[in-house]
């Protein structure tokens, strides 16, 4: 059978938490609950970016980034999630589950190049902040942007190439809670050595030197920071990059524990809880993150609701 046909064909059934059969609704209106409240705060997060042109900076136009990045991969698996718990209707055609995991891969991608670039504009802003507005630019800044997104749409694009020319076998029974890479290949009667090097690579050539960026430029801030002689400059200065070192430990935290590791290693078990850590933890906590002690942010939110209650009441 063609791979091709094979995607019309093969139907998978995500097994979501099958186990707790007395939970299913209690988990519906939990991850319902949760992710409304996603979109609400990275909502408002964007907006006030978007309405107030003095946060039209480098720093809130990347985290204007990050927050439709957490709105869009957590909708990539999230109302899945809702729908299979309320309906129980839990099958998803092979294309369905490849087109799944290709986006999450696009959107995870995408993170982490933009953290690392979020690195580099704290470590400019504090080591080099004399030539900040010269090396960060608006025209160097858009350039950052879409870059980021231009190369991690493209990177995940033959390993899912290689992914869907797979084929699988009887079992289709996949246990997790949305198409995710390990499960996926454990089904493959196909060898996936290819694959799983294509993995490797994959990690390799966006979590490394990414990693490898973010730990320099944080490096050198750390040395900056030293070399200030007042306590209280040293806690104004490292202020300014705590919310973004925060996010960066939470998401390399789950994300090493999901994909950096050996197939043999897989466990179900172990997947869903730092999947859900990723999918759900990271882009919960963000607006609130670099929202919480964030006065600028604060203002620009207070004038904006006022201006639409104005609205509202006339």
């Amino acid at each position: 059978m063609t791979a091709g046909n094979e995607s019309h064909t093969i139907q998978f059934t995500i097994q979501c938490f099958s186990d707790l059969p007395h939970l299913q609704v209690p988990l519906f209106i939990i991850f319902l609950i949760i992710y409304l409240n996603i979109i609400f705060g990275n909502t408002a997060v964007l907006s006030a970016i978007v309405y107030d042109s003095h946060l039209h900076t480098p720093m809130y136009i990347f985290l204007s980034n990050l927050s439709v990045l957490d709105i869009s991969y957590t909708s990539t698996t999230l109302p899945k999630l809702l729908y299979m718990l309320s309906t129980q209707h839990k099958t998803m055609s092979l294309m369905a589950c490849v087109t799944q995991m290709h986006f999450f891969l696009c959107f995870a991608c995408t993170e982490i190049i933009l953290l690392a670039v979020m690195a580099y504009d704290r470590y400019v802003a504090i080591c080099l902040a004399l030539h900040y507005t010269q090396l960060m630019s608006p025209r160097t800044c858009l350039s950052m942007v879409i870059s980021v997104w231009i190369v991690a749409f493209l990177e995940p694009v033959s390993f899912t190439v290689l992914v869907s020319n797979l084929s699988f076998c009887s079992n289709n029974q996949i246990d997790h809670f949305y198409c995710d890479v390990s499960p996926l290949l454990k089904l493959s009667c196909s060898d996936t050595t290819n694959v799983n090097m294509a993995t490797y690579i994959l990690g390799a050539l966006v979590g490394m030197s990414t990693f490898m960026l973010t730990l320099v430029s944080y490096v050198f801030i750390v040395v900056n920071i030293m070399n200030i002689h007042s306590a209280g400059g040293r806690s104004k200065t490292f202020s300014t990059c705590a919310s973004h070192l925060t996010c960066v430990l939470l998401f390399y935290g789950t994300t090493l524990s999901l994909y950096m590791r050996p197939t043999s290693m897989y466990s179900p078990k172990h997947d869903k809880f730092f999947s859900l850590l990723y999918i759900i933890l990271i882009p919960l906590l963000n607006p609130v993150i670099y929202t919480l002690k964030n006065r600028p942010f604060k203002d620009s939110f207070k004038k904006l609701i006022h201006i639409l209650c104005s609205l509202k009441c006339n």
